[in-house]
C-alpha cells in the first residue's frame, strides 16, 4: 500500500525517490486549481442545457448535484489524505477495491476528461474567434501544455489569474441582471410542468460542472502535507463554487426564465443584454474563454496525472510514467495527453459531449465513494451516509442522462473492462 509518511518522504524533498513529484502546492494553491476547473465548465456550459431538461426546476437540480457532489468531495478528500498519490481515484481503487476497479475508474475518467477538454479548447475557440473555432481550440491546447510542462507552479499562478478574473465577471452580472428592471422573482418558482426525472437528468448534467475538485485530488504527489492540505482545500473549492453558481443561476433565471434561458446559446451574455446592460457582453465574451481556458488547464494537469499512475502500474505504455528531472512534471504523459486534445480540437465538436463526459465522471465517482467505504475509523473514514449517499447518487444521476450518454458511457466502459481482460490474460 501506498502510506502518507513514504509518501511525503519519497516526494517531499528534492532527494527524493527518483520519478516522483515534488511537493510545492499549498492549501490556496490546491483550492485555486478546483476552482479554475469547476467554473470554467458549469457557467458558460452546462446551464442552458440543464434548463432545457429541468425547466423551472433548475435550482432544484443544482441542489441535488451540489449533495452529491459533496458527498463525493467527502469521500475523495479522506481518500487523497490517505493516499497522497499521482492519479486519484485510480489509485483508491486500486488499493481498495482492487486492481480492476482502479483501471476501471482511470479508464471512465481518462476517456471522459478527454471529451471535457477537446469541449473546453471549442468553447475558447467560439468566443474568441466565431467562425475558426477549431484553429483556436489548437492553439490554447499548444500553449497550455507547454505552461503546464514548465511546472505545476507556473500553472497553479496562471490559474489564480485566470480565476480572479473570472470571478470578477461573474460578479458583475450577477450585479448586472439582479439590479436590473428585467429581473422577477417569479421566474424562480417551480412550476407544476417540471418532472422528477427532468431535474436528475439536470443534476447529472450540471455535475459535469462540479468535477473539478477532482484535479485537487490528482495532484495529491504535488502538495504539500497532503493529510492536512487536501481534506481542507477540497471542501472550501467546492463550497465557493456552489455558493457563485447559485447566485448566477438566479441571476440568469430571473432575466431569462427557464424558457429563454433553455434556448440561450451563450447565457450570460444573453441575460446581460437582456438586462439592458449591452456593454458588458463583450466583458463576458472575454470571461467566458478565460474561464474555459482555465478548466483547460487544469483538466490537462488532471488527466496527464492519472496517465502518470497507469503508466507506472504498465497499465498504459511505461514510458509515460517519466517525470522531468529539472521541471519536475510527466512530461511525457503531458505532451501525449496534449497532443491527443489537440487532434480532437480540430477535428471533431464535441460541445454536445457533456453528458458523455458527465457518464464518465460519475462513474469514477460512483468507484471513489465504494471505495471510502472500505476505510477504518483509524484511517479517516467518513460519516458511513456520506459514502452511501454519494455511490446511490452517482449511479442514479449517470442513468438518468439522455439515453444516448448511457449507452456511449456502457459502451466505453465495457471496452475499457475488455482491454483490462485482454492485457491480464497477456500479460498476468
Amino acid at each position: 500500500m501506498i502510506g502518507v509518511g513514504a509518501d511525503v518522504a519519497a516526494g517531499g524533498v528534492p532527494g527524493g525517490v527518483p520519478g516522483e513529484l515534488r511537493r510545492r502546492l499549498g492549501v490556496g494553491d490546491a483550492v485555486l486549481v478546483g476552482l479554475g476547473a469547476m467554473l470554467g465548465a458549469g457557467i458558460f456550459v452546462a446551464l442552458a442545457p440543464a434548463a432545457r431538461a429541468a425547466g423551472a426546476g433548475l435550482l432544484v437540480a443544482l441542489a441535488v448535484a451540489g449533495v452529491v457532489a459533496y458527498c463525493n468531495a467527502t469521500s475523495s478528500a479522506r481518500l487523497a489524505a490517505r493516499y497522497p498519490a499521482s492519479g486519484g481515484t485510480y489509485v483508491y481503487g486500486r488499493e481498495r477495491l482492487g486492481p480492476f476497479w482502479g483501471w476501471l475508474a482511470g479508464w471512465a475518467f481518462v476517456v471522459g476528461k478527454t471529451a471535457s477538454c477537446a469541449a473546453m479548447a471549442l468553447t475558447v475557440g467560439s468566443y474568441v474567434w466565431p467562425g475558426q473555432e477549431h484553429a483556436v481550440a489548437v492553439v490554447a491546447v499548444v500553449v497550455l501544455t507547454a505552461v503546464n510542462y514548465a511546472g505545476v507552479q507556473k500553472s497553479a499562478w496562471l490559474t489564480r489569474v485566470i480565476v480572479a478574473v473570472v470571478l470578477v465577471v461573474l460578479a458583475a452580472v450577477v450585479l448586472a441582471a439582479l439590479a436590473s428592471g428585467e429581473a422577477e422573482a417569479s421566474r424562480l418558482s417551480v412550476g407544476g410542468d417540471v418532472s422528477f426525472g427532468g431535474v436528475l437528468q439536470a443534476a447529472g448534467l450540471l455535475f459535469f460542472a462540479f468535477a473539478g475538485y477532482a484535479r485537487i485530488a490528482t495532484l495529491g504527489e504535488e502538495v504539500r502535507d497532503p493529510g492536512r492540505t487536501i481534506p481542507r482545500a477540497i471542501p472550501l473549492a467546492l463550497g465557493i463554487t456552489l455558493v457563485v453558481y447559485a447566485a448566477v443561476a438566479v441571476a440568469v433565471l430571473a432575466v431569462l426564465g427557464p424558457g429563454r434561458l433553455a434556448d440561450a446559446t451563450a447565457p450570460l451574455a444573453d441575460a446581460v443584454r437582456a438586462a439592458g446592460v449591452g456593454w458588458l457582453v463583450p466583458v463576458v465574451r472575454v470571461g467566458a474563454a478565460l474561464a474555459a481556458l482555465g478548466s483547460l488547464l487544469a483538466l490537462i494537469l488532471g488527466v496527464s496525472r492519472t496517465t502518470l499512475a497507469m503508466a507506472r502500474d504498465r497499465r498504459l505504455p511505461h514510458f509515460l510514467a517519466a517525470v522531468h528531472p529539472r521541471f519536475m512534471v510527466p512530461h511525457r504523459a503531458e505532451l501525449a495527453v496534449g497532443a491527443v486534445f489537440a487532434v480532437l480540437a480540430a477535428t471533431v465538436d464535441v460541445r454536445g459531449a457533456i453528458g458523455f463526459s458527465s457518464f464518465g465522471v460519475l462513474v469514477y465517482y460512483a468507484i471513489a465513494n465504494a471505495s471510502a467505504w472500505t476505510l477504518t475509523p483509524g484511517e479517516g473514514r467518513p460519516h458511513r451516509l456520506i459514502p452511501v449517499l454519494g455511490l446511490a447518487g452517482c449511479l442514479t444521476l449517470a442513468f438518468a442522462l439522455p439515453a444516448t450518454s448511457v449507452i456511449v458511457g456502457v459502451v466505453v466502459l465495457a471496452v475499457g473492462a475488455a482491454v483490462y481482460g485482454i492485457r491480464r490474460t497477456v500479460a498476468p
